[in-house]
């Protein structure tokens, strides 16, 4: 079984950075591929970005393209979103998400694993 916790959220002005982390305990982080999602209030919960197990491929949602990072430390079983130039449209509940498969997805039903989520909210 695969536990992950969230952290980094917090309050940001527009225009600000914040990054997150998600720690990973249990099975084998380093094979996994990893994702980022977000819920906004009264939206459905949508694809932010997505890592490979080794890293070197990365997967975005446009709106986030350009603005938003994934990477990860299997050494650390840790992956990160840093996150820049945040836009009020960004807020939201962030999740990460671990799958099983080797394959990495952008879609939330291919993930088996899931977090408690870190609240971002960037102010106008």
């Amino acid at each position: 079984q695969v536990q992950l916790v969230e952290s980094g959220g917090g309050l940001v002005q527009a225009g600000g950075s914040l990054s997150l982390s998600c720690a990973a305990s249990g099975g084998t982080f380093g094979l996994r591929p990893m994702g980022w999602f977000r819920q906004a209030p009264g939206k459905e919960r949508e694809f932010v970005a997505a890592i490979n197990w080794s890293g070197a491929d990365t997967y975005y949602a446009d709106a986030v393209k350009g603005r938003f990072t994934i990477y990860r430390d299997n050494a650390k079983n840790t992956v990160l979103l840093q996150m820049n130039s945040l836009k009020p449209e960004d807020t939201a509940l962030y999740y990460c998400a671990a799958r099983n498969r080797l394959e990495p997805s952008t879609t939330q039903q291919d993930y088996d694993y899931w977090g408690q989520g870190t609240q971002v909210t960037v102010s106008s």
